[in-house]
C-alpha cells in the first residue's frame, strides 16, 4: 500500500440534474485505478462527509488509487431534487464518467447503503468498473415513517460476475443476515460477504474494522 500523503480537490461534475458537488482525494502517480465511493439516504443525513463513506475512501485510497466522494443530486451543494433512487443512478454514471476521462484507469465503486443500491445498478453493467464493493447492504429498508418507504431490488447482481465484496454489521436492521446470505448466493463468483460481529447499520465503533476488510479484500483481489 502507498504512503503518500493524499491531497484533497474540490471537484465541480456536470449531472443529469445539475452541478453535483464533488471531493477528490489524489492517488499515487502510478495507480492502478480509481475509485468512488456513494453516500447513504440522503433523505436520512447521508452525505459525503458520513464515517462509513470517509473510512471507505481511507481504505481504498492507501493503495494510492485516488478517490472520488460526491453528493447525489439535492444533498448539499449539489443541485437537482432528490429522485428516490432513479435519477441517482444517472449521478453514479457522471462520476464514473468523469473519473474515466480524467485518469483513464480501471474502475471501482464502494457504496455504502442507499449509495450501494443506487452505485451498484450503475457499477455493475459498466465494463469499466472492475469491482464493486456494497457496505451496510439494505436488503430490508423499512423506513423511519411510513410516508417514506423505500424498497431496492437487487435482481440485477445475478448477473454481476465482477468481483463483489459485501460488508454488513451483524446486527444491521435493514439487513438481515438471512436475507443478505440469499441475496449474496444468487450472485454468481467472485463474491465475498464478511459480517462484522456485533456491528450496526452504522458500524459505530467498528470503523477500522470496515477499513481493514476492505484493506484485505483488496490486497488479495490486486
Amino acid at each position: 500500500m502507498s504512503g503518500h500523503t493524499s491531497t484533497i480537490r474540490s471537484i465541480p461534475i456536470e449531472g443529469p440534474a445539475g452541478r453535483l458537488e464533488a471531493l477528490l482525494n489524489a492517488g499515487s502517480v502510478d495507480a492502478t485505478h480509481a475509485a468512488v465511493v456513494c453516500h447513504p439516504h440522503p433523505l436520512f443525513g447521508g452525505t459525503l462527509h458520513n464515517k462509513v463513506v470517509f473510512h471507505t475512501m481511507k481504505a481504498l485510497n492507501s493503495f494510492g488509487f485516488p478517490v472520488l466522494r460526491f453528493n447525489f443530486r439535492g444533498t448539499g451543494l449539489s443541485q437537482g431534487e432528490h429522485d428516490h433512487g432513479s435519477g441517482e443512478v444517472d449521478d453514479v454514471r457522471a462520476a464514473l464518467d468523469w473519473l474515466d476521462s480524467e485518469f483513464h484507469l480501471p474502475l471501482l465503486l464502494a457504496g455504502f447503503s442507499f449509495g450501494a443500491a443506487v452505485g451498484l445498478r450503475a457499477a455493475c453493467p459498466d465494463s469499466r468498473v472492475k469491482a464493486v464493493i456494497s457496505l451496510g447492504t439494505p436488503v430490508a429498508p423499512v423506513a423511519a415513517d411510513s410516508e417514506m418507504p423505500r424498497t431496492y431490488a437487487f435482481t440485477f447482481l445475478r448477473d454481476c460476475a465482477k468481483p463483489k465484496l459485501f460488508v454488513s454489521g451483524s446486527r444491521d436492521r435493514f439487513g438481515p443476515r438471512a436475507k443478505l446470505e440469499e441475496l449474496v448466493a444468487s450472485a454468481p463468483e467472485p463474491k465475498t460477504l464478511v459480517f462484522i460481529e456485533g456491528a450496526d447499520h452504522f458500524f459505530e465503533g467498528r470503523l477500522s474494522e470496515v477499513r481493514s476488510t476492505i484493506e484485505g479484500w483488496l490486497k488479495d483481489w490486486l
